[in-house]
Parts: C-alpha cells; structure tokens; sequence
C-alpha cells in the first residue's frame, strides 16, 4: 500500500507524518529520517486510532528527534535520491584516490569497491574484504570522507573494532575520536 500523508497535533505543534501499511510489518515503527521527516510503519489492519495514541504517549522524544534531524541534516538532507548519480561518481573517484594514498601505509588486500545510496552508513567491509561506501562522502569534509575510507580499509585486516583496530586506524587518522564526534553530528 502506498504511503498516506497524515497530519497529528503533538504538543501544540501540527506534525506531518507518512503511514505506511504494510503486509510484512509485525509491529508499529517510528522513523525520523534526515531533515526531520516523521515516518510511521503498522502492519496492514492496524487501526489509525492505536497509531495516534502510541504517537501522543512518544510526542516529547518524536519533536526532540524531530528537531535533532533538522539540525543534523543541514547539508546532508539536501542529498537526497534525486542526487544519488549526480554524486556517486565524485564519490567514487574520492574513494579509490584516497585508498590509493592510505594503502601506501596499510598495503591491505582489498576487493570490490561499491559506492552507495546507504541509509544509516557510510561505510562496511564484508568479510571477503569488498569495500562500500556511501554516495554522500562526496559532500562532507574531506577529513570526515578520508577516517571513513581509513576505518573501512582497516577492516580488511582487523574485522571488528578491538585496540588492534583502533591503533591501526590511528597510524593515519590520530584524532579519529573526534571525528567520529563530528560524523554522528553529520
């Protein structure tokens, strides 16, 4: 079924939000996406009324995580979809050139690299060691782009986030704590 744009007073605050019914849904979900795009997910029968109710009980942390969204979205949240091609080759050859620079230091054995529209990464190594990235490293700071493309990298030698990890990352990114301050805040 299609998304229904619906409308909820929360907090004295008219909140646009889109339902979605759907037949594989097992439970309600709430989503605040980039921007601050109010989403809810039921399973296909599930009364409106049950979906205002439970919006009501949660209407502090929706505005707050609402709000948060917004702020954090800033540039990111103009990148949406229609973006995705215009981006993803500025993306790619960000990424190979700067695992080219980083590999001097590492010399890690790497496989396929993918540039992707990803929701909630910007990054993964699978086990095969493939890399994939996300389209949007082509707009955030180059220092934000390359702890990205290092921590990936890294993975190909330490898959998981123990010291040994972390000391590799820190060979090339010394202030990858910060960073990653600043990549949750993108």
């Amino acid at each position: 079924m299609p998304k229904q744009k619906k409308t909820i007073l929360l907090c004295d605050r008219a909140i646009a939000y889109d339902l979605k019914k759907s037949s594989r849904a097992k439970r309600m979900r709430i989503a605040v996406s980039a921007g601050g795009v109010l989403s809810v997910t039921v399973p296909y029968r599930f009364p409106d009324m049950f979906v205002e109710r439970f919006l009501h009980e949660k209407a502090e942390w929706i505005l707050r995580q609402m709000d948060h969204m917004r702020q954090r979205g800033g540039l990111l949240a103009r990148y949406g979809r229609a973006h995705y091609f215009e981006h993803k080759e500025a993306a790619r050859a960000l990424v190979h050139a700067r695992l080219a620079h980083f590999n001097q230091f590492y010399d890690f054995d790497y496989g396929a690299i993918s540039i992707r529209d990803q929701k909630t990464r910007w990054g993964s190594c699978s086990r095969s060691g493939n890399l994939n990235f996300n389209y949007k490293l082509a707009v955030v700071p180059e220092h934000v782009a390359d702890y990205v493309i290092v921590h990936e990298l890294c993975h190909c030698k330490e898959f998981n986030h123990s010291k040994a990890f972390w000391k590799l990352v820190e060979r090339t990114v010394p202030n990858h704590r910060e960073i990653r301050k600043q990549l949750n805040r993108l």
